[in-house]
């Protein structure tokens, strides 16, 4: 029957349907009515309300990955609050006590530029200006986007302890911060050393890994030679061949050419094949190279040809191999001596397990101060280089702004590797040029040539780094045992998605000792005291006593509490110790929030259950957490690790602001409501890139819509409806108590779906449930019964009993989803917050596999039967299938009509309680089981009359159908 059939007789029947009713609106307006809502939750207090509801509870604890408080929240941002909060909200309402405690990083580069340009729009530098209020403005300048990013994210619908988060800059968060440090240094895993590390020139200070992006960058590639400089010692065997290396040379490729200047050795492989070559003829390369008829070069055999390709070399001859033993007792000469009297030294060459032959010349030219393993392989061979009257120390070679100091000698002292202002900001500066002229000069350039390459760039300023071996501060990954422990640790956390395990495990395995120190102001300070021979304050027996005055110092005053109190009040007085000026890596800080949030709170336990960020921070929060926590306390943080891919265009583009396809969630609220974004969110997969767009937007506002409607339709069907209307389990039709084994099969998965955070298989159940199972099944069938039984016939009752536990199931189960919608359609029920609930139990009673597979085939033959009655209604034989009569084949099918207690016959038994009957599944006026296939008839030119009230045709006298006028009778007595 159609929703308002109306009768051309006598009567006007209109009035005696029972349709629903309702004032919830079909048109949403989510923009104007979530602030609504949100006015509600704080005028209530929400937040306070469920920690009262949930005292006593077991705890579940997702701790806060803390955004940075420096500018506007992005997609990505709201990405991850929403989906935090959907986690929190369902295993609050699984009966957990799910506190959450939201939490801002606010130390940091990108705040101390902000104000550093606050300033010198004020016509100060920042060295014009005091430490002091220097940090004060950053305090500041952090507070005023907390305070912005704080509504922002309350906007999403985020429920949490906004009055009282965690925030790095309270005092007394950065003199836990201070203490854990201390705690470190106190087990000599905190030590001070030189080594080459990530360098920004144009920030000038060291970045860990976490802090940089790889993109592509233009430079040059060349291939110098290494004249050889005589031997150690004459290593000649058996009947080898004496090794002439007379006019001979070592070939490197690099392509950095400003680390030549800081070259100290060579390194080669054990396990590479090298040959002599001569030089026999040589092309016309069109400009001056060092290269001559009767040179001889030793390179990788394999390389051979990609060198003299490059370095125009038309025609050689091999002269012999070169062993690993002969290439130890080579000495080379710095391929820069003799032009430049800076470089007159020996050149060793030394093995190292880093060297291959898979580009280059099989030789790595060796700068200790500008590169890992250059630097590992000259601290593991310092005796052989003394033993040649060589300094082993690793020069520094940079200074702070990335320009050669004086031990490159005059010629480059202060030429720049890279500008770090200007419009040129990034690019290649002097060195580069200046080297390669040298090396022209000096006879020994073989090859250049421009090349891309990717390297490492800050991901503040963009801007390339440079590595650069200074004094800084380290945590020791194996001092106590640190690698070996994080991993071990690893392996007991649960993965959401499991690959993530293997990419952290990867990272720890392979990573080196964590550089903490920053050289600027605006952070937690490495609160450490040195004497003039390098102890630490901590190594000393009333280190406890001195620690105690600094945590009370920076406790009561902040970080302004360690600068500005001299280093003799620390030591009790006692002179000669200095402190350490420079500060934490802000990973450092966060990788604590363990510690100065959950350990602190009494209403938090110890240890989160879950850490939720977007996969980049298995290079970030989830590893300097982890290491922070293993360090001190011998466990990890977190017992599970969940990560967010990164929001991406329709194509699958980065967003960015110069392609003109960024999509801003203030954006999206002001134009479609926040829970369109939720939903977004719930119907992604979150662990992978996430696709946003219009087209994308409109497909979740469709499908908001869908749910929208039959929440309401359940909400007006249910109109007046109380619990003394309720009809028992034994007492429904086999309909209701499929839907109940419905029920019953999806509270099963939702509860494993809550567990493992599956909001995206919640969603896509629940939506195929609405548009699947009610509203083209169960609701399509039983509006008849709805609107035309009689009030209190025993099928009416029943569906309305079941529509409730739809409607309690439905609205608890989407909350975490659609938070303002369904409070929105709960309230129209109750008094009270849908979010104080929990999510409804199904009694065992309602599993009915039987009866299931009975339905399963009675929705196949209904199918079937509207696959038969559709080519009629196409071509405008009928306009509705109350038109029409179907005849199908029996099969096996009466079998089941009996068990699910559905008649074959068209004729309700009892009109005035009237049970299910074949045609009501099939929405047609008559069913008659016979004949070999589906046929459907028109009855509108038959002898059935069309019933004035609920339009289906009948056979008998009255206008109406016994069943409806007995509806109509009951009601005309009320």
């Amino acid at each position: 029957m159609t929703d308002s059939p109306r009768a051309p007789e006598t009567r006007d029947y209109r009035d005696t349907l029972f349709l629903p009713k309702t004032d919830f609106p079909m048109r949403a307006g989510l923009p104007k009515a979530e602030p609504e809502w949100l006015k509600q939750w704080q005028a209530m207090n929400l937040y306070a309300a469920l920690r009262k509801r949930s005292k006593g509870r077991p705890q579940y604890c997702l701790h806060d990955g803390p955004p940075y408080a420096n500018g506007h929240i992005h997609m990505g941002t709201a990405l991850n609050k929403i989906h935090k909060d959907m986690v929190n909200r369902s295993h609050q309402m699984a009966g957990y006590d799910a506190n959450y405690v939201p939490g801002w990083d606010c130390h940091g580069l990108p705040i101390e530029w902000k104000v550093e340009e606050e300033f010198r729009s004020k016509g100060r530098s920042k060295d014009d200006v005091p430490a002091s209020e220097f940090r004060a403005r950053c305090r500041e300048y952090a507070q005023e986007w907390l305070d912005v990013q704080r509504e922002e994210f309350k906007r999403l619908g985020v429920v949490g302890d906004w009055d009282n988060p965690y925030v790095t800059m309270k005092p007394e968060s950065e003199a836990d911060i201070c203490a854990e440090l201390l705690k470190i240094a106190g087990t000599g895993q905190l030590y001070r050393g030189s080594k080459p590390i990530m360098w920004s020139p144009v920030e000038q200070t060291a970045l860990a890994e976490a802090e940089v992006e790889y993109h592509d960058k233009k430079g040059t590639q060349i291939y110098v030679r290494f004249p050889v400089r005589g031997f150690k010692y004459t290593s000649q065997t058996g009947t080898r061949p004496a090794l002439d290396l007379a006019s001979a040379s070592i070939a490197i490729w690099t392509t950095t050419p400003w680390t030549i200047p800081a070259n100290r050795a060579v390194s080669y492989s054990d396990t590479i094949s090298y040959d002599l070559y001569e030089i026999t003829e040589l092309g016309d390369p069109g400009f001056p190279l060092g290269q001559a008829v009767g040179d001889r070069l030793i390179v990788a055999d394999k390389l051979w040809d990609d060198l003299a390709k490059a370095s125009h070399i038309t025609s050689s001859k091999r002269l012999r191999a070169v062993e690993a033993d002969e290439l130890s007792a080579i000495i080379l000469s710095h391929p820069l001596a003799g032009t430049v009297d800076s470089f007159d030294y020996p050149i060793p060459l030394l093995p190292g397990d880093h060297v291959t032959d898979d580009a280059g010349t099989g030789f790595v030219h060796t700068a200790p101060s500008h590169g890992e393993d250059d630097f590992n392989v000259w601290m593991s061979n310092t005796d052989k280089i003394e033993a040649l009257g060589a300094d082993s120390t690793v020069p520094m070679t940079l200074d702070d702004a990335g320009c050669y100091t004086s031990v490159v000698g005059p010629r480059f002292e202060g030429l720049d590797v890279i500008r770090t202002s200007g419009k040129k900001r990034g690019q290649d500066g002097k060195a580069n040029a200046e080297v390669i002229k040298a090396l022209v000069e000096a006879g020994n350039l073989l090859a250049r040539a421009p090349i891309t390459v990717r390297d490492a760039h800050s991901w503040r300023s963009k801007a390339p780094v440079l590595r650069r071996a200074t004094p800084q501060w380290f945590i020791s990954m194996s001092k106590g045992n640190l690698r070996e422990t994080a991993l071990a640790e690893i392996d007991k956390t649960t993965f959401y998605p499991e690959r993530g395990r293997n990419r952290l495990r990867t990272m720890v395995e392979d990573r080196p000792d964590w550089l903490v120190s920053r050289q600027r102001a605006w952070g937690v300070p490495i609160t450490i005291l040195v004497d003039a021979d390098g102890n630490l304050h901590t190594d000393r027996d009333d280190a406890d006593a001195i620690n105690a005055r600094i945590l009370a110092a920076v406790r009561k005053q902040g970080v302004d509490g360690w600068f500005d109190t001299p280093a003799e009040n620390f030591m009790g007085g006692e002179a000669g110790w200095t402190k350490v000026t420079d500060i934490l890596d802000v990973w450092f800080d966060s990788g604590c929030t363990h510690a100065f949030c959950l350990k602190q709170r009494d209403d938090l336990p110890d240890r989160a259950d879950l850490y939720l960020e977007g996969s980049d921070q298995h290079r970030g929060w989830f590893q300097s957490s982890l290491l922070e926590s293993c360090a001190v306390y011998g466990e990890a943080p977190y017992k599970a690790v969940m990560t967010d891919g990164f929001v991406v265009d329709e194509k699958g583009l980065k967003m960015s602001k110069s392609l003109g396809n960024t999509v801003s969630p203030q954006d999206i609220a002001k134009q479609f409501g926040v829970d369109i974004l939720r939903l977004w969110v719930a119907s992604s997969d979150v662990h992978n890139d996430l696709k946003i767009g219009k087209d994308i937007i409109q497909t979740n506002v469709d499908a908001y819509r869908k749910l929208r409607n039959t929440l309401r339709y359940l909400v007006g069907a249910l109109d007046g409806y109380d619990a003394a209307d309720a009809v028992s389990y034994d007492d429904m039709p086999a309909l209701e108590r499929w839907v109940l084994h419905q029920l019953h099969a999806i509270t099963g998965k939702h509860k494993d779906w809550v567990a493992n955070h599956e909001h995206r298989r919640i969603y896509s159940e629940l939506f195929n449930f609405c548009t699947n199972d009610l509203s083209a099944f169960y609701f399509d069938i039983r509006k008849d019964a709805l609107y035309c039984d009689p009030l209190d016939s025993t099928r009416r009752r029943a569906c309305r009993t079941v529509m409730a536990a739809i409607f309690e199931r439905l609205t608890t189960w989407l909350a975490p989803i659609l938070a303002f919608t369904m409070e929105e359609v709960w309230q129209t029920r109750h008094d009270s917050s849908v979010h104080l609930e929990d999510f409804r139990n199904a009694p065992e009673r309602w599993e009915n596999a039987a009866l299931a597979h009975h339905m399963d085939q009675v929705r196949s033959f209904r199918d079937s039967v509207n696959e038969a009655i559709e080519p009629l209604r196409r071509d405008k034989v009928i306009k509705s299938s109350l038109e029409a009569r179907v005849i199908a084949p029996t099969g096996d099918l009466v079998a089941t009509l009996d068990a699910l207690g559905v008649s074959r016959n068209d004729v309700y038994a009892d009109p005035t309680d009237p049970s299910d009957v074949l045609a009501d599944y099939l929405i047609v006026s008559e069913a008659d089981l016979a004949g070999d296939s589906v046929v459907v008839e028109d009855l509108k030119d038959s002898a059935a009359t069309k019933c004035a009230r609920s339009w289906k045709y009948f056979r008998g006298e009255g206008e109406i159908t016994p069943r409806d006028a007995a509806a109509v009778a009951a009601l005309d007595t009320q």
